[in-house]
């Protein structure tokens, strides 16, 4: 019983240190597990994928179309561009936050329009503010952890191991914003 997890967003938003909280999670439950590097251009603006698969035994991280059984979205479009990597009957929570990308920034590409809704024709998908959260718990910069903690519910692992991996993941002076806000997200539905 692997599981792979797909987190997609862009650079600057938190993806590593949201998948170091997945995967210490994971090898906390006793799972054997696997973080891939990141995928793209990580400076801030890029897309960035990372994968994390866990289970009793994995040999690699990566994860093919059709594999994931849960893909995490920091953004929009990286959430829409991810979806052939969802298997059939898998999870997407998706952060409602538009972030442009360069093309779109520089003025050669216009932000596709109604990408909820065209991701809503192909799977069931939960949609989230996260950036209006994480600014409730303190910091924009937080939207990660928001949406951990809203993937944390579906997840075999108590609240409780969620929250001791986060105090020995996140540095001491970022940590009750953070904790703040994987509560949100852990609540939210």
């Amino acid at each position: 019983m692997n599981k792979s997890i797909m987190i997609v967003g862009v650079g600057g938003q938190g993806t590593l240190l949201a998948s170091r909280i997945l995967g210490n999670v994971a090898i906390s439950e006793g799972y054997d597990v696997k973080v891939s590097e990141v995928h793209g251009m990580s400076q801030r603006g890029g897309s960035v994928v990372t994968y994390v698969k866990y289970g009793e035994k994995v040999f690699s991280p990566i994860i093919d179309e059709g594999e994931a059984d849960i893909i995490l979205a920091f953004e929009l479009l990286e959430a829409y561009r991810a979806l052939p990597y969802l298997k059939k009957g898998g999870k997407i929570i998706v952060n409602t936050q538009r972030i442009s990308p360069m093309p779109v920034i520089i003025g050669d590409k216009k932000y596709p329009e109604n990408i909820e809704e065209k991701i809503k024709e192909k799977v069931d998908a939960v949609f989230v503010d996260a950036l209006k959260a994480a600014e409730e718990a303190g910091n924009i910069k937080a939207v990660n952890v928001v949406l951990i903690g809203v993937m944390a519910k579906n997840t075999d692992a108590a609240y409780e191991k969620w929250i001791e991996v986060l105090k020995q993941t996140v540095p001491a002076k970022f940590l009750e914003v953070n904790l703040k806000a994987f509560d949100l997200g852990y609540n939210m539905f």
